[in-house]
């Protein structure tokens, strides 16, 4: 059952591994999938480290979303759906971060109350 509460988790790790690889920027698309790696450890460090990677990818999310949105409008291109499914993106990967706020993965984490 914990797997499909850290499902949010695997899906923002590929999304930024496919919005990193399209820049060509392997090295970060392997840390991109290689972060929820740190889930196999049963600390509260591991739960911690992947919310701030999260958290950081919507922040990434966000900022690409401002540079597309520019160049976007700078060249008079429609940029609403573009800003529409960025936004739900960078909302979707940094409430991922949320999961570990459910009792069962604050247990297996030992994050307290």
């Amino acid at each position: 059952m914990n797997f499909l509460r850290l499902l949010p988790v695997f899906v923002s790790a590929l999304l930024l591994a496919a919005h990193f690889f399209r820049n060509g920027l392997m090295p970060v698309v392997v840390l991109a999938l290689a972060f929820p790696v740190f889930l196999m450890f049963k600390r509260a460090w591991a739960a911690r480290l992947v919310q701030v990677v999260l958290v950081i990818g919507a922040i990434e999310w966000l900022r690409t979303l401002v540079i597309l949105v520019a160049q976007r409008q700078a060249s008079g291109q429609n940029w609403t759906r573009l800003a529409i499914i960025l936004t739900v993106v960078a909302i979707f990967t940094g409430g991922s971060a949320f999961v570990f706020f459910s009792r069962s993965l604050r247990t297996r984490y030992n994050l307290g109350s």
